[in-house]
């Protein structure tokens, strides 16, 4: 991490991981002592307190960095959203897609009930995996033999959710990389799939499941597409945490789950048809720079996450002086040498962050190579994974 940058992600990371610290050990009071009496209060609770984390993210977006989201569809889905439960489904483009969302559920009035299915591995992470897994976030191991049963009960513990809450599902299963689509495109080519151009091809077995428990009490599917004009460098956490804007646009159809179709299959080529479409309304954004075909609505930047990461400022300032002035820390080379290591742990934890966040880190989808040769085999080992 270059000087200049720790020099801003350091003080933004000791607010970030402190105040997270305080809401996690609310939520572990609350999971301890509530949640065993009232499943719904501890929910009801627990919004309102991740809420005051995830906010410290949105205003990374909204105030400090300045990204602009851009917002594209129709009347109906625009005031659906935050009122209704749904699954969303969303290409995964950006390395921060996941923080458009959030951003998205908090225009919406559903952030502290925005929910996702993630990896197993992000339920570790300091502050941010543990907040996630105090709000009910499915955490899977991408093995279908485990994690089918894990989804099937994650989806129906949901089934009474008090408030209204959105559940992201990354169908592609990983981020999109030139790399990761040039494998795609192998595979595709090989077993007579269309062959995708600007997103990887979907595996549907978790989207099968999430229907089929989700059809009784969800009555919307968000399709969700994210895309860079080419006049903007791409956003990335290390961008956002050194204050450089960005744009993005996100385009959303909103889908009736009761429309769908019955059987598991055809619920899974619908899946793949939607990514076949999302592909060609990508294609007609790199011409347009811009999803003209819907309108583009005014979300505004709320001041709520500029009133609240103030306010953690504030509290955070003052304990640290208050702290300080008490024990004297600065005084001796001991706790200066005590402060200087916990300044070099909240430096390693923003690097986790941010490299987790990236793109070329993450795990690639396995994708069978192309041999038209092999090509029942190829097609076995996709089902598989799908």
């Amino acid at each position: 991490m270059p000087i200049v940058a720790a020099a801003v992600v350091v003080p933004l990371g000791l607010l970030f991981f402190i105040s997270g610290l305080v809401v996690n050990l609310i939520q572990a009071i609350c999971f301890i002592l509530i949640r065993p009496v009232s499943k719904n209060l501890y929910r009801r609770i627990n919004r309102v307190v991740a809420e005051l984390l995830w906010l410290e993210l949105v205003w990374l977006i909204d105030w400090w960095a300045g990204v602009k989201i851009q917002v594209y569809t129709d009347h109906e889905t625009f005031n659906s959203m935050g009122k209704e439960h749904a699954l969303v489904i969303c290409n995964h483009r950006s390395d921060i897609d996941w923080l458009v969302g959030w951003v998205l559920a908090q225009r919406s009035g559903c952030l502290g009930s925005s929910l996702a299915v993630m990896k197993k591995s992000s339920k570790f992470l300091p502050v941010i995996g543990w907040s996630m897994w105090f709000s009910e976030y499915l955490f899977l191991e991408r093995s279908w033999a485990k994690d089918e049963g894990t989804l099937k009960s994650g989806v129906q513990r949901l089934k009474d959710f008090p408030q209204p809450f959105w559940l992201a599902l990354f169908v592609e299963g990983t981020r999109f990389t030139q790399a990761k689509l040039l494998a795609a495109q192998e595979y595709a080519a090989a077993t007579g799939l269309p062959v995708p151009r600007n997103v990887l091809i979907p595996r549907t077995k978790g989207f099968v499941t999430a229907v089929s428990q989700m059809r009784s009490f969800a009555p919307a599917i968000y399709d969700v597409t994210v895309a860079i004009p080419k006049s903007s460098p791409a956003p990335t956490m290390l961008r956002l945490f050194e204050g450089r804007p960005s744009v993005v646009h996100v385009h959303i159809k909103r889908h009736v789950m009761r429309d769908l179709p019955e059987t598991d299959e055809a619920v899974a080529q619908w899946c793949k048809d939607i990514f076949v479409a999302k592909d060609a309304l990508l294609d007609k954004h790199t011409v347009e720079q811009t999803f003209g075909d819907q309108q583009l609505k005014v979300t505004g930047r709320p001041p709520k996450s500029l009133l609240v990461v103030t306010a953690w400022a504030c509290l955070l300032i003052l304990g640290a002086l208050k702290f300080l002035y008490w024990s004297s820390l600065l005084s001796s080379w001991k706790g200066i040498a005590f402060s200087a290591l916990g300044l070099g742990v909240v430096t390693v934890l923003m690097q986790i962050l941010i490299r987790f966040s990236q793109s070329e880190h993450s795990t690639p989808a396995p994708v069978a190579p192309a041999n038209n040769n092999n090509k029942g085999e190829s097609s076995g080992k996709l089902e598989k994974q799908q």
